[in-house]
C-alpha cells in the first residue's frame, strides 16, 4: 500500500475490494491518499473479475496441470484468448450502463 501511495502522492486512489475477511487485516494502516470501499456481500455481479472467472473456469474445471508453470501458461493463454465482446458480455449489466456515459 505505501507503494502504490507514493505513486503520484496528489492523487486519492480508491481501491474496491470484495468483502472477505482476508481484505480486513486489523494491522493493516492504509495511507491517507487510499480509501478501500468494500462491496457489499453476496453480489459477485458488482465484481466483474468474477464474470471473468466464470468464463475461465469452463476449461478450467476437471484439468490436471502438473507443474506451476503449466498452470500459469493456461492461465495466460485464457485470459489473452478474452476479446474485447467477451468482456462486455461478461460484465456488461444493463444497469450499469443506465446512468453513465461510458466510453467503450
Amino acid at each position: 500500500m505505501n507503494e502504490f501511495s507514493k505513486q503520484n502522492k496528489n492523487e486519492l486512489k480508491i481501491i474496491a475490494l470484495e468483502n472477505g475477511a482476508f481484505h480486513k487485516a486489523e494491522k493493516l494502516k492504509i495511507p491517507e491518499n487510499i480509501i478501500l470501499v468494500f462491496l457489499p456481500p453476496y453480489s459477485p455481479e458488482l465484481n466483474p473479475a468474477e464474470r471473468i472467472w466464470q468464463i475461465i473456469k469452463q476449461d478450467f474445471t476437471n484439468k490436471l496441470f502438473n507443474t506451476l508453470d503449466e498452470l500459469s501458461e493456461f492461465i495466460k493463454c485464457q485470459t489473452q484468448s478474452l476479446t474485447k465482446n467477451i468482456i462486455i458480455s461478461a460484465c456488461a449489466y444493463s444497469y450499469i450502463f443506465s446512468s453513465i456515459d461510458w466510453a467503450i
